[in-house]
């Protein structure tokens, strides 16, 4: 079985989100009319020797459906209900490779995702909208951030984070948090984010993501995190088409356009690794 590492929301490698991702063959207890998934066990110790993010896992389904593919993800100790650049890093794999071809859908814990590509080589994923509530500031959360915040939304179940604008985009660029008190506040993790600081840079705003609750100390661009901040920010710019920095180490851009309860993220993805699975 062919095993891939793909790099997300960047156009070169190194950069953006690493994925592990696994087109996987028909296991010999499924049929081509009820396919299946491996044990989840299986499916886990991947993802754990794989050691990124996130692993995600498809298999083909019966032709006539509401969906193409089956999708799960995995990170190193948990499955995760969204992922947005290893969604983006599958259907990379399975364009370039000619699995598929045009738009894909997914079926996930979050229900169908559709994959659209372009002909510039970027890729559009269609997600639900995350709803935004907002929050009273916790108790202690400056301390464990290592900033004030300004605000502080949830953002509901399907991403299970606490949205918080800080002061500006220094603050979130210098931001060092104490991971293990920064657990204790949401499901899965905190986004930090701020406006840009010179627009003309060509992003509107600035983000970084932590998520100690399914082993990720900060993830390096993370498109579900998008369907919370691209409603947050086209509320507070006055656009529905905007671009996200995710200003982690390894960077990357995220292109957003709100569309009421749907948001679309626009981004790019190289494969940099491909191998055999032996195991």
């Amino acid at each position: 079985m062919r095993i891939r590492i793909v790099d997300a929301f960047s156009d070169r490698p190194f950069t953006g989100n690493p994925a592990g991702v696994l087109l996987l063959d028909p296991s010999p207890s499924s049929s081509a009319s009820s396919p299946s998934f491996p044990d989840d066990a299986w499916l886990q110790n991947v993802a754990l020797e794989v050691n990124h993010a996130e692993t995600a896992f498809a298999h083909r389904l019966p032709k006539g459906g509401e969906a193409d593919w089956a999708l799960r993800w995995f990170t190193p100790v948990a499955e995760v209900a969204m992922c947005g650049h290893a969604t983006l890093a599958t259907a990379h794999v399975l364009h370039t490779t000619g699995a598929h071809e045009g738009p894909v859908r997914f079926a996930t814990l979050s229900g169908v995702l559709i994959a659209t590509p372009h002909e510039d080589g970027s890729i559009t994923l269609d997600f639900p909208t995350a709803p935004l509530t907002p929050v009273e500031i916790p108790d202690n959360v400056a301390e464990a951030l290592g900033t004030q915040p300004l605000t502080v939304f949830d953002t509901g179940p399907n991403i299970g984070d606490l949205l918080i604008e800080v002061a500006d985009e220094k603050t979130v660029r210098g931001l060092a948090p104490d991971h293990k008190a920064l657990a204790r506040y949401s499901e899965r993790g905190i986004i930090a984010t701020a406006r840009a600081e010179d627009p003309s840079q060509g992003y509107d705003f600035v983000s970084r993501c932590f998520f100690p609750n399914i082993g990720i100390d900060e993830d390096p661009v993370t498109g579900s995190a998008h369907t919370a901040l691209a409603p947050y920010w086209s509320e507070r710019l006055g656009r529905q088409d905007l671009t996200g920095l995710q200003a982690s180490a390894r960077f990357g851009l995220v292109r957003t356009r709100l569309r009421g309860d749907r948001t679309l993220l626009t981004g790019r993805a190289v494969t940099v690794i491909e191998g055999e699975l032996l195991a």
